[in-house]
């Protein structure tokens, strides 16, 4: 399944699974028509809002009975006519374009891996970059800077004036869990989706001179994530994937998710002492490509207008434009304190 949030016509939030046809399905009214009409269950919207609730998060926290609950519905109502409503008359099918994606879920923790591919810090290292760029870096995004496909990065310009991508591949966890090995942790993985790591690099170098970085790529709308998340049975090899991002359709970044230095299950079970909630996302790290470490990282670094557009195979394309301060607020940016020392 390829599963988003979006919002109604009506601009009520929901969740949905993407078909290859591009209609989008509503998945809490499907599952309780499916319950209704398969199951016989007379409580079926309050068995539905247990089984499969209207919120990411929460599915997830279901753990595999949720997901399977969602792939029974999706498979029933498919099979239905393509305008069967919910048991109340509800929408169940949405065209893409009557619909808003936004970002597939907000977790509670997110956590970056950093250096994960070699040559990533091959060129970080020919770049003369102030750190060596290598596993094991991890530190923590600001969830709050998540946003979701054809959202919008903002440009703060005040702050930055070498912003940059990094395209890398997320894990989606289906259940909590803390202290387990390599073997355990494809019992953990409920998906994976694309996460773009937009970071000012000129604020990364001052932060990288203490040996950690965070205000660099937690700012305000750096981190797009989408533009769904495709469950782990749809991906037997999360390893077996081409990799690419484009600025305004020029290719940036091209690899492959078998040239990740630390694997999968590693890095899973690497940071679990931390404890993992479900719905918790782990980045992997990006490729090789990023305009810091290019010929010429002032023709590379990102433009209001820029168009980003983030490939993986099997996944699909997370595509996000960037816009000015004013063109976001309508209002120059005030002038904090912090902006000298950052300088």
């Amino acid at each position: 399944m390829r599963l988003v949030t979006f919002e109604t016509p009506a601009r009520h939030s929901r969740i949905g699974a993407m078909t290859n046809d591009s209609r989008v399905v509503d998945l809490h009214s499907a599952c309780a028509v499916y319950l209704r009409d398969v199951e016989n269950e007379s409580a079926f919207y309050r068995l539905a809002e247990a089984l499969v609730p209207s919120e990411m998060r929460a599915l997830f926290e279901g753990g595999d009975t949720s997901l399977e609950a969602a792939h029974k519905a999706l498979d029933y109502v498919l099979a239905q006519d393509a305008h069967v409503p919910g048991p109340h008359g509800e929408t169940i099918f949405y065209a893409a374009g009557e619909v808003t994606l936004k970002a597939p879920i907000i977790p509670k923790k997110f956590v970056h891996t950093a250096g994960n591919f070699r040559e990533h810090h091959e060129e970080a290292t020919k770049a003369g970059f102030s750190h060596p760029v290598l596993p094991w870096i991890v530190f923590f995004q600001n969830v709050d800077a998540i946003i979701g496909h054809d959202e919008a990065v903002i440009y703060p310009e005040h702050l930055t004036q070498e912003l940059d991508y990094e395209l890398e591949l997320a894990v989606v966890l289906k259940k909590g869990g803390k202290h387990f090995s390599p073997e355990e942790a494809k019992d953990y993985i409920g998906g994976y989706v694309i996460f773009n790591d937009i970071t000012a690099r000129d604020i990364q170098r001052r932060e990288m001179k203490s040996g950690v970085f965070s205000f660099c790529k937690g700012i305000d709308t750096f981190c797009p994530l989408g533009p769904w998340i495709v469950t782990a049975d749809e991906i037997p090899d999360p390893h077996n994937l081409a990799m690419e991002l484009r600025v305004n359709g020029e290719p940036r970044q091209r690899s492959h998710s078998s040239k990740m230095s630390v694997k999968i299950p590693e890095i899973l079970s690497h940071y679990s002492p931390m404890g993992y909630s479900a719905g918790d996302v782990v980045s992997t790290g990006t490729v090789s490509g990023v305009a810091a470490f290019s010929g010429d990282p002032k023709a590379w670094y990102l433009k209001v207008g820029d168009v980003m557009e983030c490939e993986i195979e099997n996944i699909g394309v997370l595509r996000n434009r960037v816009i000015s301060w004013e063109e976001a607020y309508g209002r120059k940016p005030a002038v904090m304190a912090t902006q000298e020392v950052l300088r």
